[in-house]
């Protein structure tokens, strides 16, 4: 079926989390933090995901717990919602421009672990979000997920943009990676004949 439901408590987050891969429907989102729910929004509806996310953290302290915390349970689900991934064309690529801003990513569903980061210094905040948290969110769901993800910020200024430029091309890149190739045939694309 494609799809996970995560939940995961510790003494800084409660985290409900349901995602279904390749699915139009609108995405429910609360962080508890407005600027990531709207980057998240962005991911979900540019990757074709539906997901369904309620968060309750200790925002009082920082926003740090709750986005590394989603970003586990988010790539734990997308991993459990590729099961073995049989027939995934592996790969998955985005160039997205949004005004200014210029980003490059790249997927590999590998089941192997990488995350690079390249183009871009986080400092500062939008609004109550760290920048910073971007990274540590990505890191996270790249961990978790299994997967290699390279991010490279080829151009731009304007602090939302460049962010919301991220999570979309990320978004893309992952439907692009995630979708089934009939011509596989149950395949998985990997001359090891496994992906791990």
């Amino acid at each position: 079926m494609r799809k996970a439901d995560i939940k995961r408590k510790t003494k800084e987050t409660d985290i409900s989390l349901k995602l279904q891969l390749c699915d139009l429907t609108a995405s429910s989102i609360n962080s508890g933090i407005a600027f990531f729910d709207h980057m998240l929004a962005s991911m979900a509806k540019h990757g074709r995901f539906c997901l369904q996310l309620e968060c309750k953290g200790d925002i009082e302290i920082d926003a740090h717990h709750s986005v590394e915390d989603i970003g586990i349970c988010l790539g734990k689900a997308f991993k459990e919602a590729l099961g073995e991934r049989n027939g995934v064309v592996r790969f998955g690529e985005a160039i997205v421009p949004m005004d200014e801003v210029l980003t490059l990513v790249g997927v590999d569903i590998s089941g192997r672990y990488h995350f690079g980061l390249s183009g871009i210094e986080f400092c500062g905040c939008i609004n109550n979000y760290p920048e910073e948290l971007t990274e540590e969110f990505f890191k996270a769901f790249a961990v978790n997920a299994g997967i290699n993800l390279h991010i490279r910020v080829l151009s731009g200024e304007n602090k939302h943009h460049i962010h919301e430029s991220i999570f979309k091309s990320v978004g893309v890149a992952l439907y692009r990676a995630s979708i089934i190739d009939p011509m596989l045939k149950d395949q998985v694309m990997s001359t090891k004949g496994v992906l791990e």
